[in-house]
């Protein structure tokens, strides 16, 4: 007997091979023959059965002794391989239900044939079972009760395949924990009590390939073909179903070839088309889930389809179906409870790539003018929003026209956080947005690029912010709209800025302000002007860029423009930190730190934080510095500013490095490169490379140092900032000085200080001059040396520069103590020592101790407390001058054990 075919056309019970047994039943009639019993009646197990390791072995390491669960449900979309899961399971488990082990099919999903009836399944059960029809309960709950009851104290496995919904599944469930069922369902089975739900993923591509080589038969024989397979199995979404009909097709063809089917199934226009094989069918299975919805989701289901970007969430829906927002949440939460979307993050879905083209299929078939108003109200949902999170992200105010905003949907934002996480959370969708309305809406392409300008900045990657703005600035112009060609060209100047191509972006800043000036567009002038003033001050003129700062600030004040105040204010302060005017740079940088407070724009605060910072720095103080510095970077932290994180980073790294903290110095310094040169910053590149050359020379890593500086100066000449290849040249005849190689030395801080002059960075000039006086005490040449050190000292006298003042003072003091003059040279030492105390430069104190034991042992006095402090420091920052001073501590011993 090969089956038992239930009374009342109950759902029929696979049965492999015949079973029979003895059971006895009340009131039976004894001359009944004995009716069979099936115990074994699962369906055929496959062998290719790939890539599911870890969900068989999740269902299998529940069942033991001791066991709790006696459900699990494995959902997934259709074709996903749900059955084949559960087959494995049932057969890895056989052993453990020596009682029986059923397979049910419930029809949920077969086409042309309805839902099963439970209570027609258990008639079939039961019949398995061996009870005469004639003795079946007429109803649901007596046919449910004597199934439970017959499997009351046996083992039995239960296999429900496609079930519907909880109340198809629970009168077939047995009522003892002994047994265990094993449900499949396109649906979540959310209502099913102590179920253990394992929802089933597609494959990942290494099963899948394999998968599709065994079923095809072919093994790739070449590169090009493994490429060929790898696009294939992609191409089906890595479904189960799609792979498998798809191979099997290849399978038939010995003509065929890999890359050839590649080819044609990668140009299909409709691909569901060539996934289909008789009766099975991937567009048949999406179909039969699609029929099973509301009109309503059918609807949301098929707007899904029109979306140009990869997830979705339910705003956008609500804008593309036209539906309050709750209504798209719950049609959403349907879906996903069918399988029909996926769940990314929460409250975020996407669709599976191929029910994205089947969706598309069936969007053909809705009149193009409502498929057009839903994209429509989607585009402008996208717009609208950006444009509210862009009035938070701006590091200028648009000068373009603002979209009207839709009355409802459009969130609010309370700060720039929450606005940033939109932007990020939705930039995927938005730059799809743009490419899509680039072909259909150029005008709304422009005014949708405009507004994620603030975002691209930040973000980058800068060659597609490039990107995006030239065609934002080609569309405008053709289109006839100057403020947004202007506009555009400007945005597109900072990119350029940002990338280090002065030259380009001032001449793309330059156009843009002839245009704001031609248009009238007061907002847009004065934004070039602060741009073209940024520009300015990297390339070595601060006079030009204080004018055009100032020129920036007066229209802003003019346009009671808050936010391009605050930027142009803290541009000023830049430029005269740059050289050395230090009390105003404070003044200004307080009264953007001002502004930037009362409007709440963080990033500009950040910005004016970390400038406040570098101003303290650069004075000595290297506390105040520190926390300002943190404090900026905590801002940057937050808001996910990568490009001020690595700022942050780097200049935190300068101040441990000027405390001796080098080890914690260089960290700093690399974890500012690596972000660095993941954004393509090669500006910022060029100063982390700097900043870990002078780690380097400061422990007395000559080699390394030089081989840093010079790939940093190769970056600034590159990008054309002079006072950056300033910097490099000074650090440069810093190592050379250090070598013996005194006039290469001399070469290079002569050609540092002709820069620093240039441009008029008396910063950079003390310094130059106190690097030059430097050499000179080596070579012997004193007069000129103090002459250098005195104007040096001058400079940072009036700068208020306490730490090149105190190295200046040690300076000094060596070139004395070299002349013969140790009781004026005692002086100077016991100056710098008081003002590296103060300012706590740890390395500038070990050389005024130094400098003072020298001096008192010139004398004749105790020199040996002094030295060993002066080693101790040396020592706890690992500075160079370690050996030499010891080897003078040891003659000063030598000396003294003779003496005594």
């Amino acid at each position: 007997m090969s089956g038992f075919e239930a009374r009342d056309n109950a759902q029929q019970v696979n049965i492999a091979g015949d079973h029979t047994g003895d059971i006895t039943l009340a009131g039976v009639c004894e001359t009944s023959p004995p009716r069979p019993v099936v115990t074994a009646a699962l369906r055929r197990d496959v062998v290719t059965f790939l890539g599911r390791d870890r969900e068989l072995a999740r269902i299998l390491a529940v069942v033991g002794p001791g066991r709790m669960v006696s459900i699990h449900t494995i959902d997934g979309m259709a074709g996903v391989g749900k059955t084949a899961l559960a087959v494995r399971a049932a057969h890895e488990l056989r052993p453990r239900f020596p009682d029986g082990q059923y397979f049910v099919e419930l029809h949920a999903h077969t086409p042309g044939q309805p839902p099963a009836d439970p209570s027609d399944v258990l008639a079939g059960l039961l019949g398995g079972l061996g009870i005469d029809p004639r003795y079946l309960p007429d109803t649901l709950a007596g046919r449910r009760d004597m199934w439970r009851d017959r499997l009351s104290g046996r083992r039995v496995l239960l296999v429900l395949d496609d079930a519907r919904d909880h109340a198809q599944i629970e009168p077939l469930l047995p009522g003892g924990r002994e047994c265990l069922t094993l449900v499949t369902s396109r649906r979540r089975l959310i209502a099913l009590d102590e179920a253990l739900p394992l929802a089933l993923e597609v494959l990942d591509p290494g099963p899948a390939i394999d998968l599709f080589t065994r079923l095809a038969n072919r093994a790739p024989a070449t590169n090009t073909d493994q490429v060929a397979v790898a696009e294939l199995v992609r191409l089906c979404g890595y479904l189960p179903l799609a792979i498998v009909l798809l191979a099997g097709r290849l399978a038939h063809h010995a003509t065929w070839s890999l890359t050839g089917l590649a080819d044609q199934f990668a140009a299909a226009t409709d691909r569901l088309t060539e996934l289909q094989a008789g009766n099975r069918a991937v567009r048949a299975a999406f179909t039969v889930s699609y029929q099973s919805l509301t009109l309503r989701q059918q609807r949301v289901f098929r707007r899904l389809g029109l979306h140009p970007g990869p997830h979705i969430d339910a705003e956008a829906v609500a804008a593309l179906a036209d539906l309050p927002l709750l209504a798209a949440r719950e049609e959403l939460e349907a879906l996903y409870t069918d399988h029909l979307i996926d769940e990314i993050v929460p409250g975020r879905y996407r669709l599976h790539d191929l029910l994205r083209v089947y969706t598309l299929t069936l969007t053909r078939d809705d009149p193009a003018s409502e498929n057009n108003q839903a994209l429509g109200r989607l585009l402008d949902y996208y717009q609208s929003t950006a444009l509210i999170a862009d009035r938070w992200l701006a590091c200028r105010t648009c000068p373009t026209v603002a979209t009207p905003l839709p009355p409802s949907l459009t969130p609010e934002f309370g700060d720039e956080i929450q606005a940033m996480a939109w932007m990020r959370l939705e930039r995927a969708n938005l730059l799809a947005c743009l490419e899509y309305i680039a072909l259909h809406q150029p005008s709304r392409m422009v005014r949708l690029t405009e507004l994620l300008a603030g975002l691209l900045e930040r973000d980058g990657p800068w060659p597609l912010a490039e990107q995006l703005h030239q065609r934002a600035a080609e569309a405008a112009e053709q289109l006839g709209k100057q403020a947004a060609h202007a506009s555009a060209l400007d945005d597109l100047g900072t990119i350029k800025w940002r990338s280090g191509d002065f030259e380009q972006a001032a001449n793309l800043h330059q156009r843009a302000l002839a245009i704001f000036r031609e248009t009238g567009n007061r907002l847009g002038q004065a934004n070039a002007l602060n741009n073209l003033g940024l520009l300015r001050r990297t390339t070595g003129d601060p006079v030009q860029a204080v004018d055009l700062h100032q020129r920036a600030l007066a229209i802003f004040r003019e346009t009671g423009n808050c936010l391009g105040q605050g930027k142009a204010l803290n541009s000023l302060g830049n430029v005269h930190l740059l050289i050395g005017e230090y009390g105003r740079a404070a003044h200004l940088y307080k009264q953007a730190l001002t502004i930037f407070q009362k409007i709440g724009n963080c990033f500009g605060r950040a910005s004016t934080l970390n400038n406040l910072a570098l101003l303290h720095q650069d004075a000595g103080e290297y506390g105040e510095a520190a926390d300002l510095f943190k404090q900026a970077l905590m801002i940057y932290q937050v808001t996910g500013n990568r490009l001020g994180e690595a700022n942050s980073f780097n200049n935190l790294g300068l101040v441990c490095r000027d405390t001796g903290d080098y080890a914690q110095a260089a960290d700093l310094s690399r974890q500012a490169l690596t972000i660095f040169q993941e954004t393509g910053n090669r500006h910022g590149q060029a100063g982390a490379l700097n900043s870990l050359g002078n780690v380097s020379w400061y422990i007395g890593k000559n080699e390394q140092a030089i081989y840093l500086y010079e790939q940093a100066l190769t970056i600034f000449r590159e990008l054309g900032d002079c006072v950056g290849e300033a910097d490099i040249l000074t650090n440069l005849g810093l190592v050379h000085r250090d070598i013996g190689e005194l006039r290469q030395a001399a070469n290079l801080h002569q050609q540092a200080l002709a820069i620093h002059r240039d441009v008029g960075c008396r910063l950079g000039e003390a310094h130059a001059l106190t690097n030059l006086g430097d050499v000179c005490r080596a070579t012997g040449e004193y007069p000129r040396g103090a002459d250098l050190y005195e104007q040096a000292l001058t400079i940072f006298q009036e700068l208020g520069n306490r730490a090149g003042e105190a190295e200046v003072l040690n300076g000094t003091g060596g070139l004395l103590l070299a002349t013969g003059a140790p009781e004026r040279a005692l002086v100077m030492f016991t100056d710098a020592f008081a003002l590296a105390r103060d300012i706590n430069s740890p390395l500038e104190q070990a050389h005024a101790l130094e400098g003072t034991a020298r001096c008192q042992a010139r004398l004749g006095d105790t020199a040996m407390p002094c030295l060993r402090e002066a080693i101790e420091i040396y020592r706890r920052i690992g500075a160079p001058e370690t050996d030499k001073a010891v080897a003078f501590l040891a003659e000063l011993e030598s000396c003294s054990s003779q003496d005594g």
